[in-house]
């Protein structure tokens, strides 16, 4: 089994490691560690993505995400991609948890109703991505927490960034979809 570690690395890098060993290799079997729970969430779905069963294992503040292939892993993009299939997707990223400039109260009721209108797009909806001010949205107490667990139960993929959950120092409000 291929063990790499990716503790202390910002996000996307440990999924971008387990990507580049799954090319540079032809491996059945991997084991990422990483510290954070986003950086668990995106490994485990991108091994998950490459056809791995996933098993994870939690270790005080360490995560270890555990993939087998029955067959030897190729990293090519799953055939649900627009690329095979013809289909166009629509990826949505949140960079801040205001919508517009302004006052900021407003700013947060508008970008509430439009995470809550994300699901008129129907399948075309491929992933949410929260990146820099918009992790704030996928954490305790936040008021659309609720619906993007509703999007994650319905099969929506959601991604959030790591980095930006420490640098904020909200990594414990967290929670796991």
């Amino acid at each position: 089994m291929k063990k790499i570690d990716a503790r202390g690395l910002a996000c996307p890098a440990p999924v971008l490691q387990t990507k580049a060993t799954l090319e540079q290799e032809s491996l059945n079997m991997i084991k990422v560690a990483v510290d954070n729970s986003a950086a668990q969430q995106n490994v485990q779905r991108f091994l998950e993505s490459q056809g791995f069963d996933t098993v994870l294992e939690k270790d005080g503040e360490d995560y270890f995400v555990a993939g087998r292939c029955e067959t030897v892993s190729s990293t090519q993009p799953p055939k649900t991609l627009a690329a095979e299939t013809g289909e166009k997707k629509i990826m949505i990223m949140c960079a801040t948890d205001r919508m517009g400039y302004g006052d900021d109260e407003l700013g947060l009721k508008l970008m509430v109703n439009y995470i809550r209108t994300l699901k008129e797009m129907g399948p075309d909806l491929w992933r949410l991505v929260f990146i820099n001010n918009g992790v704030k949205l996928t954490v305790d107490g936040s008021e659309v927490l609720k619906d993007l667990m509703q999007y994650e139960e319905s099969g929506l993929t959601i991604l959030v960034c790591g980095t930006g959950l420490n640098h904020f120092n909200l990594h414990k409000m967290f929670l796991t979809f």
